[in-house]
């Protein structure tokens, strides 16, 4: 069977069938945001440097949590300077369209889906979100907003009292921690949307999986799923990788090559 993904999404939608989409930091690195393994993830305290894998960690915000915090405030800042591109407002635009039988799930924190327009309901942020916070201690299972003058914070900025006031849990006055997934941590339902994602993937007519390579656990299970279940994927990346091998393989799916801010408008309007 010949590969047409506007086929595909018409053929979809016209038997009403469940579009989800999975997207990774392909889509955000289009908006200015350098992938979270690149080299500004990185990270220097003291004269010791510091790789994602060790920063992003239950161990490490133990050990240095305001050499954490100023990491993380430091990543919010660039994600608040950028701004939603083509690719983010065509899933908008598709989500209006096809409403309760649309799920976004995706792996970024930047929170740009988010601000595009796409639903709270409708989208799961299963690695959590940059610009929110809850209580270290675990006092409640809150999430609170980062405040927003902490949004613009600098690589050279260093901790001050001002900034860790700021940063106190609003319920017993104990430190916060960013509402993200860390390395060390697993998937669950109340913060990561964990079950909801599994139950999604059971019931998904049309995968769509763009800017990322499944190099974390969950997105790895919903393609699976979804494989397993003879439904079609779209791989959209920039260059191969394990999901485009798997969306070749899949009934009806294939891969695009190429930047998802191009080929999401060009592909997503299809009425």
């Amino acid at each position: 069977m010949a590969f047409e993904p506007i086929s595909l999404l018409q053929d979809t939608q016209t038997q009403n069938g469940r579009v989800t989409i999975l997207t990774g930091a392909g889509i955000s690195a289009e908006s200015g945001i350098p992938t979270f393994r690149g080299p500004e993830g990185y990270w220097t305290v003291g004269s010791e440097v510091y790789h994602p894998q060790e920063m992003a960690t239950v161990q490490m915000f133990r050990q240095r949590p305001f050499a954490v915090w100023e990491w993380y405030l430091y990543r919010l800042g660039v994600c608040s300077k950028a701004s939603p591109n083509a690719g983010h407002l065509a899933l908008v635009s598709l989500e209006q369209q096809l409403k309760n039988r649309f799920t976004l799930i995706t792996q970024n924190v930047d929170g740009l889906h988010l601000r595009a327009g796409s639903s709270p309901e409708r989208t799961f942020q299963i690695h959590g979100n940059v610009s929110f916070m809850r209580c270290a201690r675990e006092c409640r299972s809150a999430i609170y907003p980062v405040p927003e003058t902490l949004h613009r914070q600098i690589k050279t900025d260093k901790w001050t009292d001002d900034i860790a006031n700021l940063l106190k849990c609003p319920n017993c006055g104990g430190m916060t921690r960013p509402h993200v997934l860390w390395f060390d941590e697993s998937y669950n339902e109340e913060f990561f949307r964990y079950t909801s994602s599994l139950i999604v993937a059971e019931k998904t007519d049309l995968l769509i999986i763009v800017g990322t390579s499944g190099a974390t656990n969950l997105p790895n299970q919903i393609a699976d799923t979804v494989f397993r279940r003879k439904k079609p994927i779209i791989d959209i990346n920039i260059e191969k990788n394990s999901f485009s091998m798997l969306a070749e393989k899949s009934p009806g799916g294939g891969f695009m090559q190429g930047p998802s801010a191009v080929i999401l408008p060009d592909l997503l309007t299809f009425q």
